[in-house]
């Protein structure tokens, strides 16, 4: 699998805020030491655990149909979350024969219907190599872009979500102030320079610099981006992301109301913990419960 995603610092927060030592008075974090079942993935009679873990594939064919799989079913659960909104919204992922190529949704099909056999591959310059109809032109400006910057992403997902739309209008970084938002610690930016819809180049990499190394980008008056090396991972992020968004603005609304200031974590153990909760592996296996949740929903229909 390709290199971990390394992590860009988001500016510190601007309002008034909190911090609460996580640690006890040697600074070791307060989380319990593994035991020794936990640490070598043993059950207590000395059985290895069955752990998922990003599959190997005998051909690259093989492999392009489970990353277009994924994306498939990537489109259906957002979907199941309201991020649809017309044509608005976009995931792609990276074809792993022609590298320079990625597959993505049309234009016009709702997430909830998107099949395998819907989704359209195109190169780097926006050329149609495979299917009949068009596809969001944002998204071509904002994925090609990405996907040409930063090797290491194989997935890019972008949609107009209520809580990630409400939050970008602050045009700021998340505060660290919950274990969730920990996954996103020094690994999201925020582009502030917003110019309406998306439709040229130049703008899709003013955006990939905003993103930098990072695994998520704040669209100022728009949305959320994320990445990762799986579409399963970018997804997830996604989703954890909105849902960040959506407790960042409770609980400002509840320390604004209350005049209570929120308590932040403190940078030792927020470096700790962000290790723990967002390497790329973690968003990928977070993600397979809902790829199975949609197999049972459907009993497959979205894989033809």
């Amino acid at each position: 699998m390709a290199p971990s995603v390394a992590e860009l610092e988001s500016p510190a927060p601007t309002n008034p805020i909190q911090t609460k030592p996580l640690h006890n008075a040697d600074h070791r974090p307060h989380a319990a030491e593994p035991t020794q079942v936990q640490s070598i993935g043993k059950t207590a009679d000395g059985r290895n655990l069955k752990i998922r873990a990003y599959p190997k594939f005998d051909t690259l064919e093989e492999e392009r149909q489970y990353r277009k799989q994924h994306l498939a079913a990537a489109f259906r659960v957002f979907a199941d979350r309201g991020f649809d909104e017309g044509v608005a919204g976009h995931i792609s992922v990276r074809d792993p024969i022609l590298p320079d190529h990625f597959w993505l949704n049309p234009l016009s099909a709702h997430f909830s219907q998107i099949k395998v056999s819907d989704l359209i591959l195109a190169d780097e310059h926006g050329t149609i190599v495979q299917g009949e109809e068009p596809i969001n032109a944002a998204a071509f400006a904002i994925h090609s872009a990405i996907h040409k910057m930063r090797p290491d992403v194989h997935a890019a997902c972008h949609a107009h979500s209520v809580y990630g739309k409400a939050w970008s209008v602050f045009g700021r970084p998340l505060d660290m102030m919950t274990q969730d938002a920990l996954r996103f610690y020094k690994s999201h930016g925020v582009y502030t320079d917003f110019k309406g819809v998306v439709l040229d180049s130049e703008e899709g990499e003013r955006i990939g610099r905003a993103l930098g190394d990072g695994k998520a980008v704040i669209l100022q008056n728009h949305g959320l981006l994320t990445v990762g090396q799986s579409v399963d991972e970018a997804a997830f992020w996604f989703i954890s992301m909105d849902k960040t968004c959506h407790a960042q603005l409770l609980a400002d609304a509840a320390s604004n109301g209350s005049g209570r200031p929120k308590i932040m974590i403190d940078e030792e153990e927020a470096e700790y913990a962000a290790k723990q909760v967002g390497g790329p592996d973690k968003g990928w296996l977070a993600f397979q419960g809902y790829y199975d949740e949609q197999v049972a929903k459907t009993n497959g229909a979205f894989l033809l």
